[in-house]
């Protein structure tokens, strides 16, 4: 240290490392924080279940269990309908399987065995109806994870889903209400057009 830089007081030094510090921390280029990632699906997600489905959506998931799986509000009303029989961990873990396959080659060793002992393992805070072969064969795939290792655990959930929760789903008053709620606006719809048209032929009938 030089001799005049010796003479200043140690606060004075320390004030001066602290703003360059804080310079410095101020020029480095901020990058995308995965809070905000989060936070930005979380408000998307939101967003597809307070829409209303239209009569057409819901006619399609009447159709087969694969138009609901396709169809994003078709995954959250059918999640919110889950939830009520207190099931919703299959869609959980089927949603967490499909996340799973877009991961960084680098972190498939430590989600995967996040998954397994999240959902597969017996006794597992979310645990899934599997087959002990299929649970024993899951368990062994994780060793060494690779993207298909949940292949089968997932195919199996999505089996049951649609074999079991997905009958009682299309039974269900949520479906009820849906259609109901959708024909009386088509009906909204047909009645206010019929009366606009109307008033039209009113209005030039009165102006000739």
């Amino acid at each position: 240290m030089c001799k005049g830089l010796a003479t200043l007081p140690a606060t004075c030094l320390k004030s001066a490392k602290d703003i360059k510090h804080k310079i410095s921390f101020l020029l480095q280029k901020p990058e995308p924080q995965a809070a905000d990632q989060k936070q930005m699906k979380e408000k998307t997600a939101a967003a597809a279940a307070k829409r209303v489905p239209t009569a057409a959506e819901v006619e399609k998931w009447k159709e087969s269990f694969s138009h609901v799986m396709n169809s994003e509000t078709g995954c959250k009303v059918f999640t919110s309908f889950l939830k009520s029989e207190f099931s919703e961990e299959n869609m959980d873990f089927w949603i967490a399987c499909e996340d799973y396959k877009k991961s960084a080659t680098s972190k498939l060793a430590t989600r995967a065995k996040q998954i397994y002992q999240q959902y597969v393992e017996a006794d597992s805070p979310n645990e899934v109806n599997l087959d002990a072969a299929t649970r024993e064969e899951t368990r062994q795939n994780v060793e060494s994870a690779c993207l298909s290792c949940f292949d089968e655990a997932q195919r199996m959930i999505y089996i049951l889903m649609e074999k079991d929760s997905y009958r009682r789903f299309l039974k269900s008053k949520m479906i009820r209400d849906l259609s109901q709620t959708n024909a009386a606006t088509t009906k909204e719809k047909k009645e206010k057009k019929n009366c606009d048209f109307a008033k039209n032929r009113q209005a030039l009938a009165g102006g000739a």
